[in-house]
């Protein structure tokens, strides 16, 4: 068999050298003034310190958000925060892409002009005076203009925030819910959802969104379908009593508020909800005016049973307000009794005794004490049963309070008189423990 070999064309392999150089790889190196002295990456958006020195705008404002108040490089003092966009080094770094395209490099666009403190305070301006008109239109516009910054950085948030914009948007919250607010119901949701990324809200914020029209529209909200506006409005009312429960007055006027606060407490799959509902529902009851109002009426509705199949899976925060709830219920004798009969109630709160926190086992412990001293030692006896006198006795060991010490010595003293008639008591593991009652 004959074999013939051709010899490549000159052509041939001079494509084959310049298609093997292009293949190759270069190495490009980024000239040491382009780079961010914090990152040491291409900057993109250069802006220089009071101090002389350029960075990347991301990688100064991170560093000033993380508490720093010097100049990295120089580790001088800033005199102010100011960042000054230097232009002259952005085009520099833009003509230098350009020049190194064939190699991958992609110019950096031009950044936005950076958000203001002015650009927020003039937008609050405007939109206080729109909301006193009743301008709903314009304001929906600088509304979302505030959305989209927002949405752009959390530099833009901070600014935001520190620039009174939370009570621009609380008054104007209040100036449209005077209005029929089923004609401005998208508005005031919107209103809401940009509220409860900037509590907490100051006095004034506070007064605004705590008026009776205020709180009128959130619990009507309450009652609507959509279950992203019922967690804003209801963390609102979180965040409101949670800092003042003279608000509680207002509240109680609004027909509906009870029975929006336990369908809440009943949403599946929701624990944001969830907790917000029981934290309100607690800050309300917890007040003697709240209490006399709303307890008869929540006992109706239910919630001694939703509290205590709530509290099986709680996670520390849910936990103690459920537990807070049950206490408070538990201070009328209609409430101490539902309390009582349920099934799951002296298991869980042994249970919850020392395992959430501090303020859960104070919760824990006054609810015993009071159904413990409810005549009937029904509860006293089942306590015992699911090991209750051993975690009093070692939570005497550790912190507490006074009052929770009295209580849950009282309650040993108690139990100390059915232990020894209950074959499933054994405090072998408990003998060498310093009593301190």
């Amino acid at each position: 068999m004959a074999f013939f070999w051709k010899k490549p064309s000159a052509s041939r392999l001079a494509s084959k050298k310049l298609l093997s150089k292009q293949n190759s790889k270069i190495e490009l190196t980024i000239p040491t003034h382009f780079r961010c002295p914090i990152s040491l990456d291409l900057m993109k958006d250069p802006v220089t310190l009071s101090t002389g020195i350029t960075y990347d705008r991301e990688s100064i404002e991170k560093w000033i958000q993380d508490g720093n108040q010097t100049c990295p490089v120089t580790n001088q003092i800033l005199i102010n925060f100011d960042q000054i966009p230097n232009h002259m080094i952005r085009r520099m770094i833009q003509d230098w892409c350009v020049e190194n395209r064939s190699h991958g490099i992609e110019r950096i666009p031009t950044p936005r002009t950076p958000l203001t403190s002015f650009d927020v305070m003039e937008i609050g301006s405007k939109m206080i005076a729109l909301a006193s008109k009743g301008d709903a239109k314009r304001f929906l516009d600088l509304l979302e203009k505030v959305n989209v910054w927002a949405k752009e950085s959390e530099h833009n948030k901070i600014l935001i925030k520190d620039n009174g914009l939370g009570y621009v948007l609380a008054s104007s919250f209040e100036s449209f819910s005077y209005l029929p607010y089923e004609k401005h119901e998208y508005l005031l949701s919107e209103i809401l959802f940009l509220l409860t990324w900037m509590f907490p809200l100051g006095i004034e914020g506070r007064s605004k969104l705590g008026s009776t029209s205020s709180l009128r529209c959130m619990t009507w909200f309450l009652s609507k379908d959509d279950l992203l506006l019922k967690k804003s409005s209801v963390l609102t009312l979180k965040e409101l009593l949670s800092t003042d429960q003279t608000f509680v007055n207002n509240l109680l006027d609004i027909e509906g508020l009870s029975e929006a606060l336990v369908n809440l407490i009943n949403t599946p799959d929701c624990l944001s909800v969830k907790k917000a509902s029981f934290s309100v529902i607690y800050y309300i009851i917890s007040t003697q005016i709240g209490f006399n109002k709303l307890s008869s009426r929540l006992l109706e509705l239910g919630v001694v049973d939703s509290s205590l199949e709530a509290l099986v899976e709680a996670d520390k925060g849910l936990s103690e307000m459920v537990l807070g709830v049950l206490d408070c219920i538990s201070d009328s004798n209609e409430g101490r009794e539902k309390v009582d009969k349920h099934a799951l109630t002296i298991p869980l709160i042994v249970k919850k005794i020392l395992r959430v926190s501090s303020l859960a086992t104070d919760f824990c412990v006054s609810l015993l004490w009071k159904l413990s001293n409810n005549g009937d030692k029904s509860a006293l006896v089942e306590a015992l049963h699911v090991g209750a006198f051993q975690k009093l006795l070692l939570m005497l060991q550790v912190n507490c309070g006074d009052d929770t010490k009295i209580k849950a010595t009282e309650m040993l003293k108690l139990m100390n008189q059915y232990k020894n008639k209950l074959d499933c008591f054994d405090s072998g593991h408990y003998k060498y423990l310093r009593k301190s009652y």
